[in-house]
């Protein structure tokens, strides 16, 4: 299932969701440029977060690649997918939260979920990147906030599509679920390379346990939309 939009309008232009956007699309197209000349795999090893060096060569510089590893992405369905995702629910959690919270509230979901691949592979020496963890966060808030929101939904059904009316609660519950059994699966998998499973069970995690701190004297209105 591939979300396309919902149907909740915003009180204020999500600046903060289009910001984080546009400096992953900046980051990408020096990685396009880096990768033309030869450069991006080191560019790829110096900035992505690598496990081992978190648990075992821990530095100002490891914990920089903590933020630096949300701002890249491995090819175009990459970072698509991601911005796809931010831009959908992200406008709104930002909203309920306040520019300032939202995005104070994306790096720390951004560094559970990387915090939650460390876990799961310590030894690991395969570079972690992409925003898909903080994203995990924001699904995860917007999952609390408006369970019941409908979001126009791409269902493959074999050589056809279809497009339907969801509730958030079950676009996002079936995401989740995936994250989860695709996590278990590669579990112990020596260097976990490919999907980041656990970063993104982890965000979504840290997403549903932090958005009620975060949302703390605003004046919510999301209980119109469950």
């Amino acid at each position: 299932m591939i979300p396309l939009r919902d149907y909740i309008p915003t009180r204020r232009f999500p600046i903060v969701t289009l910001m984080l956007i546009l400096i992953n699309v900046a980051v990408f197209a020096l990685e396009l440029l880096l990768d033309a000349g030869g450069l991006l795999e080191d560019f790829i090893n110096t900035f992505g977060l690598v496990p081992l060096l978190v648990t075992q060569h821990f530095d100002s510089f490891v914990a920089f690649t903590f933020i630096s590893s949300m701002f890249m992405h491995g090819g175009f369905l990459h970072i698509l997918g991601n911005m796809l995702y931010l831009w959908i629910f992200g406008n709104n959690v930002e909203d309920e939260m306040g520019r300032l919270r939202f995005l104070i509230f994306y790096f720390v979901a951004g560094i559970a979920a990387s915090l939650a691949q460390v876990i799961a592979g310590p030894r690991s020496t395969v570079p972690g990147i992409g925003a898909s963890g903080a994203i995990a966060g924001v699904l995860g808030a917007y999952l609390v906030l408006y369970p019941r929101a409908r979001v126009a939904t791409l269902i493959p059904l074999g050589l056809f599509t279809r497009v339907a009316d969801l509730p958030a609660v079950l676009v996002l519950g079936f995401w989740f679920v995936l994250q989860l059994l695709n996590g278990v699966l590669s579990f112990g998998m020596g260097q976990m390379g490919g999907v980041a499973w656990f970063a993104h069970i982890g965000g979504f995690i840290a997403g549903v346990l932090l958005v009620k701190p975060f949302t703390i004297g605003r004046r919510g209105r999301y209980w119109q939309y469950r």
